[in-house]
């Protein structure tokens, strides 16, 4: 597969906010995805995008020291208890994988790639 692994570290200042942090990432990549390296839902939503040709930007949430914060941030956007996959297309909250699926699905992924820039086809 191939994606970038995003770090805060190399990429914001410590201070910033988590939710700045998530906005910032968001609107500077086409496709972001907040995940957990070890979780088989971000997996799969990683290979279906890798599979599409799209290379999205993952931010590894169990591996970076202010990963808890982040998660916690992500956990208040989307409402639920549940943090992981958070997807952003073009600076738009998507979801999780359940609605990256219905979109895929009903055929409303695509273009919403194309219009980030993220797929070509």
């Amino acid at each position: 597969m191939h994606y970038q692994t995003q770090s805060w570290g190399s990429y914001l200042p410590s201070r910033s906010d988590p939710l700045e942090r998530i906005e910032r990432l968001a609107s500077e990549n086409a496709v972001v995805i907040f995940s957990m390296s070890t979780c088989c839902m971000c997996h799969a939503v990683k290979r279906l995008f890798c599979g599409m040709g799209v290379n999205p930007t993952v931010y590894e949430l169990d591996e970076d020291p202010r990963g808890k914060d982040t998660e916690k941030a992500l956990m208040r956007l989307m409402g639920s208890s549940s943090a992981v996959p958070v997807v952003f297309i073009g600076g738009k909250l998507v979801g999780s994988m359940d609605r990256v699926m219905a979109a895929h699905i009903n055929g409303t992924l695509v273009p919403l790639l194309k219009d980030a820039g993220a797929l070509w086809l």
